[in-house]
């Protein structure tokens, strides 16, 4: 098969298509033919060579990538007949292997995907969609609410717009530059604005009219979080949940107490609840997908052009969730 692998850590250069063996499923394991493997910001600290929230760095070399989607093309011993040539996607946990023609993975992290939903939307609904929905249960996002989310161009964010609109909820979406801008506004906020124009929180305060936000939804943070963070009202919340405008390496995030409150990670499991909170939101994400009531914003690349990829979402040059298809 082709692949693309990590020999050294450093520049997304480093990341190189290559052939190399085809793996095989294990006992309890099922191999996809992958038609879209998602592209983390995770991935791109990684390659570096910054652990980041990983538990460790990958053993070298590697084949990137956590989350893929694809056809069931061979299974390993114990599984069900069943699962042969399935329509299926899977996040494989840090376990490495996604940014290939074929990818390994246990069955049990395995998923249908709904009829209506192409390979890249089910990858973008099963890392990007699951964590949108699990920062949503922090929040009420009803009718009363007013929502300012920072990084509303990107995938959590484009997510956690239609989320709060959906609900009723007034939504301020922040993005960097006019194009995202544009992309926020036909994606549904109340207002969308760019958050390099130094005089966005006073346009946000006319906007409301002498209203208060309620809740920010932040995954900058950095000075936009700090900006955001002074619209809020008495009794207003600051939901962190990353702090990509420091970048995910040595970032810095923005904390008030008493106001901010951290929402990945184990807070969320918790919040989720149940014997296997990331499967729970994993379905609640497809489901919504399925329905209609969420879609996620992609951006596409060529599996061969991963390194290309890893540089465009460094620079923020993508809209959504970044996808390589072979």
């Amino acid at each position: 098969m082709h692949a693309v692998r990590l020999h050294a850590f450093g520049p997304p250069e480093n990341l190189v298509h290559e052939r190399t063996t085809d793996p095989r499923p294990g006992p309890g394991q099922v191999r996809i033919a992958v038609a879209a493997a998602g592209v983390h910001l995770l991935d791109t600290a990684l390659r570096a060579g910054h652990r980041g929230p990983a538990p460790e760095l990958p053993a070298l070399p590697t084949i990137p990538g956590r989350e893929v989607a694809g056809v069931v093309d061979a299974l390993g011993d114990g599984v069900a007949p069943l699962w042969l040539g399935r329509r299926v996607v899977a996040h494989l946990g840090f376990a490495p292997g996604g940014y290939a023609e074929l990818a390994v993975t246990d069955v049990d992290r395995v998923h249908d995907i709904p009829g209506n939903l192409d390979a890249a939307e089910a990858v973008a609904m099963i890392g990007t969609g699951r964590t949108a929905l699990g920062i949503a249960q922090f929040a009420d996002l009803g009718p009363d609410a007013v929502a300012v989310v920072p990084a509303a161009a990107g995938g959590i964010g484009t997510l956690l717009v239609q989320h709060a609109r959906g609900g009723g909820a007034t939504v301020i979406g922040l993005a960097g530059g006019p194009a995202k801008t544009a992309r926020v506004q036909a994606n549904g906020a109340d207002l969308a604005l760019d958050y390099l124009d130094p005089t966005w929180p006073d346009k946000a305060r006319a906007h409301l009219g002498g209203r208060a936000a309620t809740v920010v939804l932040d995954g900058v943070g950095g000075t936009v979080a700090r900006e955001a963070v002074a619209l809020l009202g008495p009794g207003g919340r600051h939901l962190v949940f990353g702090w990509s405008g420091a970048g995910i390496a040595d970032g810095s995030p923005y904390l008030v107490d008493g106001v901010s409150e951290v929402v990945a990670g184990p807070a969320l499991l918790a919040r989720t609840g149940g014997p296997n909170p990331l499967r729970t939101l994993e379905l609640r994400a497809l489901a919504e997908a399925a329905a209609g009531r969420l879609t996620p914003a992609l951006t596409r690349y060529p599996l061969a052009a991963a390194a290309e990829a890893h540089r465009a979402l460094e620079n923020r040059r993508t809209t959504g969730k970044v996808v390589l298809e072979p």
